[in-house]
């Protein structure tokens, strides 16, 4: 259905900043528009205000007239020409979108230990006898005990784990099961946590 003089935001232009809605953004583009100097910097002092009136709750945080100035810039796409004032060159950072943080690629034989684990596992198979590797082999055994009852993946048994140590550090590592004291695990508050957000089905 096309109705004439009626439009949906799905066909508008996108917003720079939608917390202050399209109004606002007309007005800035209308500002700066405008010809004369003077009567742009009127106008962007009014619209300063009116954001300003928009969330008075924010008046109390730290540069906040700095804030509402370097809103004004980024939604002018720094193009409006008048007197600010605060220097918003800053404003810059806050209008260039962060890099895509790179996601690891890297293949583990098991998912429900985690990248982690296998990079203690690599570790592990070079470490050098002493205090420093036992206490790491005793750390990674008791999160391999967690990973394994969390994920409900199989046995947790002690003698599970230490099968999969071995494994995975080429049988660097043996644990002595009759010597090793794993930490105590509450296993019905990590089963709860890890079902807390499934519904039982009807």
């Amino acid at each position: 259905m096309n109705i004439e003089g009626l439009d949906y935001n799905t066909q508008r232009e996108k917003l720079i900043l939608p917390e202050y809605g399209r109004e606002i953004q007309n007005m800035v583009d209308y500002c700066v528009a405008l010809k004369d100097k003077e009567e742009r910097q009127q106008c962007a002092e009014t619209i300063v205000a009116i954001m300003d009136r928009m969330y008075p709750q924010n008046r109390a945080t730290e540069d906040y007239e700095q804030k509402l100035w370097d809103h004004l810039a980024i939604m002018s796409n720094f193009q409006l020409d008048i007197d600010f004032p605060f220097d918003v060159s800053g404003a810059l950072k806050m209008a260039t979108k962060p890099e895509p943080l790179e996601y690891p690629m890297k293949r583990i034989p098991v998912k429900h230990y985690g990248n982690m684990v296998f990079e203690l596992f690599d570790k592990l198979k070079d470490m050098p006898d002493g205090e420093e590797r036992d206490e790491l082999i005793r750390l990674t055994a008791n999160q391999m005990k967690r990973d394994l009852l969390q994920w409900s993946h199989g046995s947790c048994a002690d003698e599970k784990v230490a099968s999969d140590l071995a494994r995975f550090t080429n049988g660097k590592v043996q644990l002595d099961l009759d010597n090793f004291v794993f930490e105590k695990i509450n296993e019905r508050e990590i089963l709860q946590n890890n079902n807390g957000g499934k519904r039982k089905k009807k």
